[in-house]
């Protein structure tokens, strides 16, 4: 009698154990793999706390005319000679005033606003560009594909550096020439992914299925390969845009990108060298500014990377 009750009560617990396993398998699949992977990024407290302060910059950049007319009371361009180098959390000046008597507060908003600008439009053109490459060469291969990767590892075998310094100093570009010249240079390491993605993606049950329905290839790209790309193009967005503030800086900080008195990160740094002896905050401030826009950006990525990894069920 024991030994029987015994092997109904493991027959039970196996059965239960059973019903939560089905029970659970359908509420994952009833969340859907966005839900899932928004589920599995909220685990992720690091980035979750840097999908919050990335958030908290953007608005900081935005609200870049608001802090000029309602905070400071000075435009990017206003000139205190007479105020010059105050140090922070002097009066009205809450981040102090640079060698020209200029608002850093103010110059450090708008400044947020032209090195986010210039970074998201490089992303979306070379998303456009590249992106609609690479789908193109992978998705009918042969001839086409030969030519546009061939196209693409020229691109890539060129110095990128020295040839946007050397564009950038025969034209003195504005933000947004400065961010389409980026996409130009910069779009066949994208178009390379999607490429490789839709070479995989193209022999799919799933696309055979709407090819015999009578599905266009526009149609097959648009409503059944493109969504599976999108994780890893969502992904590589997150990691791009910080090396594009770099990038930025990096040429505005030469004297090469964005001009005085239209204010960027990258030219603020240029304008406190002369100055770093007599006040370290302005080179700290933007600095730092760029540091933690990068750090969070890359942070977010990383928690994309692994949040929409479909191989993870947690």
């Amino acid at each position: 009698m024991a030994a029987s009750s015994s092997s109904q009560q493991v027959v039970i617990d196996s059965a239960l154990a059973r019903r939560e396993i089905l029970v659970d398998r359908r509420a994952r699949q009833s969340y859907g793999y966005w839900r899932r992977a928004w589920r599995r990024y909220r685990k992720n407290g690091v980035s979750l706390a840097a999908l919050i302060v990335t958030i908290l910059i953007i608005l900081f950049a935005i609200s870049a005319g608001l802090i000029s007319r309602y905070v400071t009371h000075m435009s990017y361009s206003d000139n205190h000679l007479s105020d010059h180098l105050v140090p922070p959390f002097t009066g009205d000046y809450y981040l102090g005033t640079d060698g020209n008597g200029r608002d850093v507060l103010t110059r450090l908003a708008y400044g947020a606003r032209v090195s986010l600008y210039v970074a998201a439009l490089a992303t979306a053109s070379i998303l456009v560009i590249g992106g609609t490459i690479g789908a193109i060469a992978g998705f009918f291969g042969g001839m086409t594909d030969s030519i546009l990767m061939r196209a693409a590892d020229v691109l890539l075998s060129m110095p990128t550096l020295p040839l946007l310094i050397l564009v950038s100093s025969l034209y003195s570009p504005g933000p947004t020439f400065l961010a389409f010249f980026l996409a130009a240079v910069s779009w066949a390491g994208i178009s390379r992914i999607v490429r490789g993605e839709v070479l995989s993606l193209k022999t799919r049950d799933y696309v055979d299925a709407a090819r015999v329905l009578g599905s266009s290839n526009s149609r097959i790209i648009l409503r059944h390969i493109f969504p599976n790309v999108l994780p890893i193009i969502i992904v590589w967005t997150s990691l791009v845009i910080p090396g594009l503030i770099l990038t930025e800086a990096a040429l505005s900080y030469l004297g090469l990108g964005v001009q005085v008195p239209t204010p960027s990160w990258g030219n603020m740094l240029q304008d406190a060298k002369q100055f770093y002896r007599s006040s370290w905050t302005l080179v700290f401030i933007p600095g730092f500014a760029i540091y933690l826009s990068v750090l969070c950006l890359y942070l977010v990525g990383n928690g994309l990377r692994d949040a929409l990894d479909p191989r993870l069920n947690n």
